[in-house]
């Protein structure tokens, strides 16, 4: 029933405390892990967060987008969003990836929501709605991101990976430099 309606399903687990949401088919390469460097940004201002990437063109309507002003180095803060626009209607090039910190009252405007279209509850708009009450900011993460939602983006992943670990790297790049493809 859409992210929204997961994130709602883990209040019981939450409690009253901050608590981080990770997307698994965003896989972030990072030298400082891309969620601490989040928490980093929360404990400075105390607010929810979320990760956030420049994107440019028709792919932007794949995204959540964030209409925000600067106020540091790679630290927006947000005033609107919206859940996959028409390129020409995304509100700025900075789009959301599969990583927030958000904070309990995310809760109550969940249950505001109303379903869209296809009947899921989408977790933009209750941020959105959120973003209105509060203070909420986007960090453009410091790292890759590799989308292996899309079969394209799982292979670049595990090929960069593969490459970077010690133990197998040597003998997968013998192997790609000797990989002979069938015609």
């Amino acid at each position: 029933m859409g992210l929204g309606h997961a994130v709602l399903v883990a209040r019981d687990w939450v409690d009253d405390e901050p608590f981080a949401v990770l997307l698994g088919d965003d896989i972030i390469d990072a030298d400082v892990p891309c969620l601490k460097q989040m928490i980093d940004i929360f404990e400075r201002y105390r607010a929810p967060v979320v990760g956030v990437m420049p994107i440019d063109g028709p792919e932007i309507s794949r995204f959540g987008v964030i209409r925000a002003e600067p106020v540091e180095p790679g630290v927006y803060r947000v005033s609107d969003m919206v859940e996959k626009p028409r390129p020409e209607e995304a509100p700025s090039n900075l789009a959301i990836i599969g990583r927030y910190i958000l904070t309990p009252d995310i809760f109550a405007e969940l249950e505001r929501t109303q379903p869209d279209i296809r009947g899921e509850i989408q977790l933009t708009d209750a941020m959105r709605a959120l973003a209105q009450k509060r203070p909420f900011y986007g960090y453009q993460f410091k790292g890759r991101r590799y989308d292996c939602g899309d079969k394209l983006g799982f292979l670049q992943a595990t090929v960069e990976f593969a490459l970077k670990h010690a133990d197998i790297s040597r003998d997968f790049r013998r192997y790609l430099k000797n990989l002979r493809l069938e015609e």
